[in-house]
């Protein structure tokens, strides 16, 4: 349990300072070059999900956050279970990852819109304005700021510029697609255990009940 709590611990730790500062100091769309051509922190907000993805209107934000809290309380009993039964600790690893990336995502959507000022183009946003938020509980974005990108004037197959770029995105949406990806590499090591634990009930289960019968036909001969 400790282990687990520690991952969430730094994974919301890491999202959440990197979110305040670069709230505090970059407006938005503001543009931090890190390696030429392929990577940049980009100050963006979505309202939505992971990567930008958004439901349209007031009540699709509402659905959405709660949503996201539900699905971290099943998160959280899958978790403990996990940790009960003494499963396979890479697996262990991966569902704090995933739960610490949902639980950051959360603190955007329901408190930034409180604790900040509208973040623009012009202006860099404020820690607990005297005006209040830009927005109310369960209301407020999600910040975003890793940016892959490339351009290059032209490739070996065309002649024509070639420009790619990835959906924006964060830590928390880091934490969860490795923790994803995690599992579906590593799944049948992860899950082996309990497949055994299975198999080795259903034996010892169909052996009392053989051995019951047994006794029965003994008690009671024809």
């Amino acid at each position: 349990m400790k282990k687990a709590a520690l991952i969430v611990f730094l994974v919301l730790l890491i999202d959440q300072t990197l979110k305040i500062w670069i709230k505090t100091h970059m407006a938005l769309g503001d543009q931090i070059q890190v390696i030429e051509n392929l990577f940049s922190i980009h100050f963006t907000e979505n309202f939505g999900m992971a990567f930008g993805l958004e439901l349209q209107g007031s009540y699709g934000k509402i659905l959405l956050s709660l949503f996201r809290i539900l699905a971290v309380g099943g998160i959280g009993w899958y978790l403990s279970s996990l940790i009960k039964q003494k499963s396979h600790s890479g697996l262990i690893f991966s569902i704090s990852l995933i739960m610490a990336g949902a639980i950051g995502n959360i603190l955007d959507s329901a408190f930034y819109g409180l604790m900040f000022s509208q973040s623009s183009p012009m202006e860099v946003a404020t820690f607990l304005p005297h005006g209040g938020g830009y927005a109310g509980f369960l209301h407020g974005a999600v910040v975003d700021m890793f940016y892959f990108h490339s351009f290059w004037h032209h490739v070996f197959w065309s002649q024509e510029p070639f420009d790619f770029s990835f959906p924006i995105f964060n830590v928390s949406d880091s934490a969860i697609t490795i923790g994803v990806v995690i599992i579906l590499l590593f799944q049948r090591r992860f899950f082996r255990k309990e497949a055994q634990e299975t198999t080795e009930s259903t034996i010892v289960t169909e052996a009392n009940g053989t051995a019951n019968t047994g006794n029965v036909s003994e008690n009671n001969p024809a």
